[in-house]
């Protein structure tokens, strides 16, 4: 079931993947609007906290929590008063860029850049997606090159069952469109099709940035994620494809952007330590939901 997003609505809230996988399977809207998405960046938004540490003041849009106490075991709070619809604008080396969710550090400025980006049909623009990625990227680095930058990308993943069944929307149409040739991303076996695993390829490629010399059109971490529409149970994830060991496996994602900022922010700046650590909870309070549904652990002291 689509989750409620409309305008006034739109503030950052506590959902789990499977959730916001599921809206954006479901939703039926104009994509223009990006409500079918906006979940996904609140998902991302909620975990970089909880499971990250990093403080919610530190993140566009704010989520739904505040700390209370300080030190590098504070106390969390549930609170949705403070959340926001906010993104953050930064300055690129050619342009400026408004950027889905952001982690920003006083004194440091913007340290983790994360877009996410949904695609719903018409995969022949799998291709100017690419395009779009590589230069938001190679942006940001050029005036940021210690920034983790992370790429997540989810795709509807409309199977061919039998010619114009169904009523899946195309990015930036009217909804009611069935489906087409083109919006196909598995094929009558459950296998991905020919421009899917071309994509898939590609983002191959733009993943595993390590060091700040580093390519600047690569990414830290890249995320592609296809979500049963059609068949199945809408909002899951095709289990086998990307493969587990796909440097773009979803579960790979977080670890990868904790690794980079850790390794870039922590260990090697240790005089600023105290600013660039992560939290570990010492406490959580007023969770809406049962922690064992969030899909990832609260970051806790060992």
């Amino acid at each position: 079931m689509p989750i409620e997003v409309e305008r006034g609505k739109m503030q950052c809230r506590l959902v789990t993947a499977t959730e916001a996988q599921e809206h954006f399977a479901t939703f039926t809207g104009a994509t223009q609007s990006q409500q079918h998405i906006k979940p996904l960046h609140w998902y991302v938004a909620c975990r970089l906290v909880l499971e990250g540490g990093f403080p919610p003041d530190d993140i566009t849009p704010h989520p739904p929590f505040r700390t209370t106490g300080s030190g590098l075991s504070p106390k969390l709070v549930y609170d949705d008063s403070v959340a926001t619809n906010a993104e953050r604008t930064i300055l690129g080396g050619l342009k400026t860029k408004n950027v889905d969710i952001v982690v920003t550090k006083e004194g440091i400025g913007p340290v983790i850049a994360i877009s996410v980006k949904g695609t719903v049909g018409a995969f022949r623009n799998l291709t100017n997606r690419m395009e779009e990625a590589v230069g938001d990227c190679t942006n940001l680095h050029i005036t940021y090159p210690a920034l983790v930058a992370g790429f997540m990308t989810v795709l509807r993943a409309n199977r061919m069952i039998s010619a114009a069944v169904e009523t899946l929307p195309e990015e930036g149409a009217s909804p009611g469109r069935a489906i087409q040739q083109n919006d196909i991303a598995i094929d009558t076996g459950g296998a991905p099709v020919e421009s899917i695993i071309r994509y898939h390829n590609a983002l191959r490629e733009l993943a595993g940035r390590r060091g700040i010399r580093d390519e600047v059109s690569s990414y830290e971490a890249v995320a592609m994620s296809l979500v049963k529409s059609n068949h199945g149970t809408p909002g899951d994830l095709i289990a086998d494809f990307p493969a587990e060991d796909s440097l773009v496996h979803p579960e790979n994602f977080f670890p990868s952007i904790y690794r980079a900022y850790d390794e870039r922010y922590v260990y090697s700046a240790p005089d600023i330590r105290s600013l660039t650590a992560r939290k570990e909870w010492s406490a959580v309070d007023g969770l809406p939901l049962d922690i064992d549904a969030l899909g990832y652990e609260l970051r806790r002291p060992s």
